[in-house]
């Protein structure tokens, strides 16, 4: 941002504060200072207060005019590195290949893709009729199904969550967001005409569509828990019907079809127990039926293939195995072992084809994918030789499928789509990510060190570099993980990375405890009475980037969001001195007071994950390390916290509020800084550009922690 603006930031700054007094004040040169107003509540015999209550009121205009001063402050304090962050926003955006298409990707007779257009923000989905022997033919029409981008006008914000095309290709079920609160709307097109049918439906998490191409099953959120709860059947004409409601708030549930299209799954998952249920897909007015009821503590997964159900089960197999039985008796007495359990892997996720079956599978932090022949019997195994990479499985729609579509990228690797031959083995690239303007690999290098944590464990780290970097203490360092709910930290490739790599920044990944990179255990130990383990071992990880020289604490800046962000205010409290700089992205910071209450979104769900505070075992444990609960009168790293005002995962008010008491009580002089989009949520702003922009800042406000101007 020109220096000139600042006076006129620094203006609005102060018309925002006085707006509002006496909710906060402040001086021409300081930032606001949220007021304080008494609340307590009484929590196993403690008396808690919350000074900043008064900010999770979202209607009250004090508390739109508090986050729009925050804004207005990092503005002005952020003025002199607006030409960097626009440079680096130019630098991402010259990288991209603005004029796009994915691969498509074959379902019924089509082929379905998505592409972008130079200078547009959003996709148009579109299609193609097979050709012959039902390859991609690309001389074939192209239909365009919806053009995102004449969607998103006049919108803030906007998202298409997820297309259905119907079993006979004329109809398509989408779902659409217009605040980013992740509540979908359910709209029905005829692609034949193009235009919408009347029937609707608010609040949708999923959806199946019948054999009769004119029953839509769908789920719908609670409007105040948003827990997925509720199943509905929609015949196209008529009111939905509600068939299902999941009484267990620790449950959630969802809808899909099969991939050989012969039945309807109903899935129901808590984080330790789940349960499937399925219903003919050509009998839609039936009922579901129970294939192997609940049993706490048993989590499973259901592929059919031609009357015959694969099962991964964690039955006797803490990394899931894979077991096959008939579909009349899928009982356990019935099970024949096709994977066998095995420690040092996790099964992740199973496909069922024709012809083929394929398993992905994790083992210290890296992901392969195995595929059985059903006609030999054989087994052949795809992974990849780099030292770290992410290996994922991604659209193969058909169930006659003969190839198995991949994704594979590494930190110096540009995102690869191919497919791998299911008989064979053979590899086919069939995209890479271009880098414009040119890219070599060979200037970068990626690595895979071991940490020992406090406890003995081995803690995978991936790391990237720009070669020729000094390994003296005196590199920057961008240190980042997750660590929750059993999602892995993948080892990504990042077209914005290559501007810190470029100016000599090392980016560290830590697998760490909470997640799930080395089996179910290491989620296990990193989650409930354990949870301290991720903190631990960031920490830990930190220390051994330290001792080895790859960085130094006034070099190194870390960075988290969601639980990862609570990651970040936990070990910023735990040992604020071994960090210059926290990126906490919307965090999950007011650990306390968002458990205890039953009626915000999401939290009854999650008593498994982080435990159910109205024990006192488990509320004492949690108190431990909550870091709005744990802020002190101290010295802290500068911070940036980002979040959206419509975020439905963390809302707006964790951030706002673990911001000002951070304020209120931390002793240095170091940058904290408050950046709220009022039109977006938990996953920031929508269209690309607008995406990029947004990191582009959050690189320039590191990059300024490091002293890098340019």
């Amino acid at each position: 941002m020109p220096s000139q603006k600042i006076p006129a930031i620094l203006t609005a700054l102060m018309i925002a504060m006085s707006s509002t007094l006496p909710a906060f004040a402040a001086g021409s040169a300081a930032p606001p200072v949220a007021a304080k107003a008494a609340w307590q509540e009484t929590r196993h015999g403690e008396v808690v207060t919350d000074d900043y209550r008064w900010l999770q009121k979202k209607e009250d205009p004090k508390v739109i005019a508090y986050l729009d001063a925050e804004n207005a402050y990092t503005d002005a304090m952020t003025a002199t590195i607006a030409p960097l962050a626009d440079k680096l926003f130019a630098e991402i955006k010259g990288r991209m290949q603005e004029v796009d298409l994915s691969v498509p990707a074959r379902t019924g007779k089509y082929y379905y893709y998505t592409r972008f257009e130079a200078g547009k923000q959003y996709p148009i989905n579109c299609r193609r009729l097979a050709g012959a022997n039902l390859a991609y033919d690309d001389k074939a029409p192209e239909e365009i199904l919806l053009n995102q981008n004449e969607m998103a006008e006049g919108q803030k914000f906007f998202a298409v969550a997820g297309t259905f095309v119907s079993p006979d290709d004329a109809l398509m079920v989408y779902l659409t967001d217009t605040t980013g609160f992740r509540q979908y709307a359910l709209h029905v097109k005829d692609l034949k005409t193009g235009k919408l049918l009347p029937d609707s439906a608010q609040r949708v998490t999923s959806v199946a569509w019948a054999a009769d191409n004119k029953t839509v099953f769908f789920v719908q959120e609670d409007a105040t828990t948003k827990r997925s709860d509720r199943v509905f059947r929609m015949t196209l004409g008529s009111a939905p019907v509600e068939v299902y409601h999941e009484p267990v708030e620790q449950f959630s549930v969802q809808v899909e079809a099969s991939r050989d299209g012969k039945f309807i799954m109903l899935d129901m998952n808590a984080t330790d127990t789940s349960e499937t249920r399925m219903l003919a897909a050509d009998k839609p007015q039936g009922a579901f039926r129970p294939v192997l009821g609940r049993e706490k503590g048993h989590r499973y997964g259901i592929e059919h293939r031609n009357g015959e159900l694969f099962i991964t089960t964690n039955k006797d197999a803490k990394n899931f195995r894979l077991v096959r039985a008939p579909l009349a008796t899928p009982g356990q007495k019935f099970w024949k072992e096709l994977v066998r359990h095995d420690k040092a892997v996790m099964v992740r996720e199973v496909d069922a084809f024709r012809d083929f079956l394929v398993v992905m599978e994790k083992s210290n932090a890296l992901n392969r994918a195995r595929i059985y022949n059903f006609k030999n019997k054989s087994w052949k195994t795809v992974q990849f030789d780099d030292p770290v990479y992410m290996a994922t499985r991604t659209r193969t729609p058909a169930y006659d499928a003969t190839s198995y579509r991949m994704a594979y990228q590494s930190p110096v690797t540009p995102p690869t789509v191919l497919d791998v031959d299911m008989a064979s083995g053979a590899r086919t690239v069939l995209k890479r990510v271009e880098v414009v303007g040119g890219y070599d690999a060979s200037r970068f290098e990626s690595r895979r060190l071991w940490v020992t944590a406090r406890d003995g464990a081995k803690v995978p780290l991936s790391a990237v570099y720009k070669k020729g970097v000094k390994f003296d203490g005196s590199a920057p360092m961008l240190l980042t993980s997750y660590g929750s709910y059993g999602i892995p930290t993948e080892a990504n490739f990042s077209l914005g990375r290559l501007s810190l790599l470029e100016r000599g920044v090392i980016v560290v990944q830590a697998h760490i405890r909470g997640g799930t990179d080395m089996g179910q255990a290491w989620h296990d130990e990193g989650m409930l009475m354990k949870k301290k383990n991720t903190f631990y071992d960031f920490i830990d990880a930190a220390d051994f980037l330290v001792k080895e020289k790859w960085t130094s604490p006034s070099h190194l800046i870390i960075q988290g969001g969601s639980a990862g962000g609570l990651l970040m205010g936990a070990v910023a409290n735990m040992r604020p001195e071994l960090f210059r700089g926290v990126h906490a992205a919307v965090p999950f910071v007011d650990v306390m007071n968002t458990m205890m209450d039953a009626t915000l979104p999401l939290t009854t769900g999650e008593y498994l994950e982080w435990g159910n505070p109205t024990e006192k075992a488990a509320y004492d444990y949690m108190r431990s390390y909550s870091p709005y609960d744990n802020i002190e009168r101290k010295a802290y790293p500068a911070m940036l916290v980002t979040t959206g005002l419509n975020d439905s995962q963390v809302m707006y008010w964790e951030p706002a509020k673990y911001v000002a008491k951070l304020r209120a009580h931390k002793t240095d002089s170091n940058a904290l800084l408050l950046k709220t989009n009022m039109g977006a949520g938990h996953g920031g702003a929508s269209g690309r550009y607008n995406a990029v922009k947004e990191s582009a800042f959050n690189m320039a406000w590191m990059l300024s922690q490091w002293g890098i101007k340019e």
